[in-house]
């Protein structure tokens, strides 16, 4: 059977950790053992005791929140492989990718890394992430991102040619960067009867519209954009509450700013924003909700949109990134918004709140794209693919 070794950077649940765990079970059954290095406490870690996967301690932060420095942290992950013998290699996160590469190749050992980012590079990260014998982005939007239209040739390992200054400034061969979509378990994302938990959790009269965003807290994901919406809608839907789901995980003072100028913006909201914090109740959360709000200023491939649109959620989301391929237009499954548009926003919201038949119509097509495109059983054989022609070389 051959070995896996799947190699985490983080301790957190976050959408690249959420979407790893949702395929383990079908690497096993296709007759590969899933092993995975992440840091040894925290939720990533408390999954995986409970599932009975093999965690293998790894650490890339000390406890003072510091990074290793990347030459021992490349020691430090020669020697677990040199221990753990995996048949291959598969680095969770651009992080990981760039830095297990160049270990990678001089073991001679197989290797992936998902892009689940998008962001600039430098021509050696670029050269460290071609070091893997194959590359999987999680959208074609990511794909696009990093390849350009003629890709640059490499002058030797590590180094690229000089980016130009545009926004895609990479290069990432063209041959080597493959699209695979992350899935969702369809039963357990799936359109269920709201049963009014979150209300009487929250102390909201039965029937009030809920509006809410999932996700960690920060710029990217646009909360303050939402937050400007609901402002804006005070006055005019005084009953719609809005929700807040999830935590900030980064501690830059820019990061800390941001959370405290979004918590002062809801004291305008005479206490009709709700901040939830960290739920592990999401696949229930979602059916309670009457409209999922993605206001996100960048999305490679949000994950919390596939699973609003498997769990029959009405959804307005901002159309960037691997958004559009989540809801094509055709396919009129979400109703899409420009970025950093409050007020997009909050006329999508009361269109949908005031037209219930228009919600029912979205929530029933996002399901079916759900169905279509995003079933992890997809996702598992598309990955199993791969590990097997990485393996037999």
């Amino acid at each position: 059977m051959p070995r896996v070794l799947l190699l985490c950077e983080y301790a957190t649940l976050n959408g690249g950790e959420r979407s790893m765990l949702a395929t383990l079970e079908g690497i096993a059954a296709a007759g590969f053992e899933p092993l995975v290095a992440a840091p040894p406490r925290g939720p990533l870690a408390e999954v995986l005791r409970q599932r009975g996967v093999e965690h293998l301690p790894w650490q890339v932060w000390d406890a003072a929140g510091v990074r290793l420095p990347q030459g021992q942290l490349r020691e430090n992950l020669a020697e677990l492989l040199a221990r753990v013998r995996p048949g291959l290699l598969h680095a969770n996160s651009l992080s990981m990718g760039r830095l297990s590469g160049p270990v990678a190749a001089v073991l001679g050992l197989p290797s992936i890394a998902h892009l689940r980012d998008i962001i600039r590079l430098s021509d050696r990260a670029i050269g460290d992430l071609q070091e893997h014998k194959r590359l999987l982005a999680v959208s074609g939007a990511v794909r696009d991102y990093y390849v350009r239209s003629v890709a640059r040739p490499l002058r030797g390992r590590g180094c690229g040619a000089r980016s130009d200054p545009p926004t895609l400034g990479a290069g990432i061969a063209p041959g080597k960067l493959h699209v695979l979509y992350n899935g969702v378990d369809l039963e357990e994302f799936s359109p269920r009867p709201a049963t009014g938990y979150l209300h009487r959790d929250l102390g909201i009269p039965e029937g009030v519209p809920l509006a809410g965003t999932i996700g960690q807290i920060g710029l990217r994901k646009g909360q303050d954009v939402l937050a400007r919406a609901a402002l804006m809608l005070a006055d005019k839907l005084p009953e719609l509450r809005w929700l807040i789901v999830g935590d900030r995980h980064s501690e830059k003072g820019e990061s800390r700013q941001f959370e405290a100028e979004l918590h002062r913006a809801a004291e305008g909201l005479a206490g009709r924003l709700h901040f939830l914090g960290y739920r592990n109740d999401v696949p229930q959360l979602l059916c309670e909700l009457t409209i999922l709000v993605h206001a996100a200023r960048q999305e490679p491939l949000g994950r919390v949109l596939l699973e609003a649109a498997a769990s029959g959620v009405a959804t307005v989301a901002t159309d960037v990134g691997g958004t559009r391929e989540v809801f094509p237009p055709d396919a009129e499954a979400a109703v899409l918004v420009p970025p950093d548009d409050p007020q997009a926003i909050a006329g999508a919201v009361r269109r949908l709140v005031e037209d219930p038949g228009q919600r029912v119509r979205i929530a029933r097509a996002a399901r079916r794209r759900a169905e279509e495109a995003f079933d992890v059983r997809q996702t598992v054989a598309g990955l199993v693919g791969h590990y097997r022609e990485l393996i037999q070389g």
